[in-house]
């Protein structure tokens, strides 16, 4: 008895533990962690994970995730699907199991076993009927040969793994379906950018008609809603992608200096310019230069600007000679500029010359299904750039993100999620919880109300807006959501998040 005990024991363990991971995001995150686990759990060193089925493909891909396996392990262990052993635990539908490939007679004369000199190896199909793919184990942690009792934690796992991996894909695919952005992607090089809402394809449908144009480009929008990534896109889908990329930040100069910095000195044309001062667009030339919040170039500097855009020409500060340039200006701000020209803070001429291909980039407010996305992503990238250990969101951190408002937009999701990555690794936490993201939020039965973050009573107004509405609507969430002038899905978003329930 004590022995069925441990084997049940194990088998609830390993499926809660593969039930948790299933609540990854997309099939990769899931296999990656079921790898990790299944590593683990048998006590081998190395492992290979392969789901190869007709049905588990998106295009042309095959899922695959190795664990400690150089590229060229990996390569011979790919070349072993049609060969040796993952072909034998594939033909058979069984498990191989062997101390030492390299001795044990059915594989020592694979040539793919003796070029890689492979030892101990656990090989389990993965599928029930058919197998779809195989779990490839090697190198055991402790000496001596597999136990009867790693062998079958190795088939649950491969037994389980199956229809948890093809709801993650189903689930993936119908979020694919959905996505506005995924038609984009197959045509645009679109590395980094996340999220599937329809405000944001609309942003990359003018970006694509941009980029391959030599036009200058005006991105508008609030500050930290993504107009330097989009610039970035811009360039690195244009016939200049291969040219430099280079910023230029209007705020962060004084008058005196910007121009130099922009177009150049020459030795002694100003009491800093101790030798030649190369501009930014001498550095930008046969590439693209963006001019971030261009509302902040003074007038003189404006002026030479709009010389630059009409001519190809411009004078680096103490040179009577022009110099031609070969440049594409996008151009950024936050602030109104046509109201800048109103009050002639900015030139008109130079507002019209920049305002070829505008662009508005919407807020996170105006895509809330990103808010998510987003959010794991700044978070993967915390951890990296922290060697912090691997956090994910719990549920509940998710929707506390999702319902809070962003006015920071991505800059400030991105700065919440990072600082709440390291408190939540600062006290050994398993995964980030609303508390790590929102510290200083209070609860509705704290005494002194005065002391709220705006986080948190933004939240309250939005709960107590929100219920109030449904109530007159008898909670027809359509009819809400369209007197509140937002989407039906981000309504039901929002009753998710903050806990409304009809009474």
């Amino acid at each position: 008895m004590p022995d069925d005990e441990e084997r049940v024991r194990r088998e609830r363990d390993l499926y809660a533990s593969l039930l948790d991971l299933a609540t990854a995001p997309d099939i990769e995150t899931f296999l990656a962690g079921a790898l990790e686990l299944v590593v683990g759990v048998v006590g081998a060193r190395r492992g290979y994970l392969e789901l190869r089925h007709e049905g588990w493909r998106i295009g042309d891909r095959t899922f695959s995730i190795a664990k400690s396996l150089s590229d060229e392990e990996v390569a011979d262990v790919r070349r072993a699907v049609s060969q040796g052993i993952v072909a034998a635990a594939l033909a058979t539908g069984k498990t191989i199991s062997t101390s030492s490939a390299e001795l044990d007679p059915r594989f020592a004369d694979r040539k793919s076993v003796r070029d890689a000199r492979i030892q101990a190896v656990l090989c389990a199909p993965i599928g029930q009927a058919t197998p779809i793919g195989v779990v490839y184990l090697e190198g055991r942690s402790e000496p001596g040969p597999w136990q009867d009792a790693d062998r079958a934690q190795a088939e649950r796992f491969a037994r389980y793994l199956a229809p948890l991996a093809e709801r993650i894909l189903a689930r993936q695919q119908a979020r694919d379906a959905a996505d506005a952005v995924a038609p984009l992607r197959a045509t645009m090089q679109l590395e980094g950018v996340v999220g599937s809402s329809a405000a944001l394809a609309a942003v990359l449908r003018q970006a694509a008609l941009a980029a391959p144009l030599d036009v200058t480009v005006l991105l508008t929008g609030d500050s930290g809603s993504g107009k330097t990534q989009l610039a970035r896109l811009i360039h690195l889908n244009s016939r200049r992608a291969q040219g430099p990329f280079v910023e230029l930040n209007c705020a962060a100069l004084p008058d005196e200096l910007l121009e130099s910095e922009l177009f150049g000195a020459r030795q002694g044309a100003h009491s800093t310019a101790t030798r030649p001062v190369l501009g930014k667009v001498a550095a930008a030339e046969a590439g693209t230069l963006f001019l971030d919040e261009i509302g902040e170039l003074s007038r003189g500097a404006q002026a030479k600007l709009l010389q630059l855009l009409h001519s190809k020409q411009y004078y680096p500060l103490g040179s009577p000679e022009p110099v031609r340039a070969d440049v594409r200006v996008i151009a950024a701000t936050n602030i109104d500029l046509e109201r800048a020209v109103a009050e002639r803070l900015f030139r008109d001429d130079l507002f019209y010359r920049l305002q070829v291909m505008p662009i508005r980039l919407p807020s996170l407010a105006e895509r809330p299904e990103d808010v998510a996305p987003l959010a794991r992503q700044f978070l993967a990238r915390a951890t990296e750039e922290h060697a912090l250990p691997r956090l994910e969101l719990t549920p509940g951190a998710q929707r506390a993100i999702e319902a809070a408002t962003w006015p920071g937009n991505a800059r400030q999701l991105a700065h919440a999620v990072e600082a709440a990555a390291i408190r939540a690794a600062g006290e050994g936490a398993q995964a980030i919880e609303p508390r790590h993201v929102f510290p200083e939020a209070r609860t509705e039965l704290d005494a002194d109300n005065s002391a709220l973050t705006l986080q948190e009573a933004t939240r309250r107004f939005q709960r107590d807006l929100l219920r109030r509405t449904l109530d007159e609507t008898e909670w027809n969430v359509a009819e809400a959501a369209r007197r509140l002038d937002i989407a039906r899905s981000y309504a039901y978003k929002l009753i998710h998040a903050l806990a409304l329930e009809r009474e």
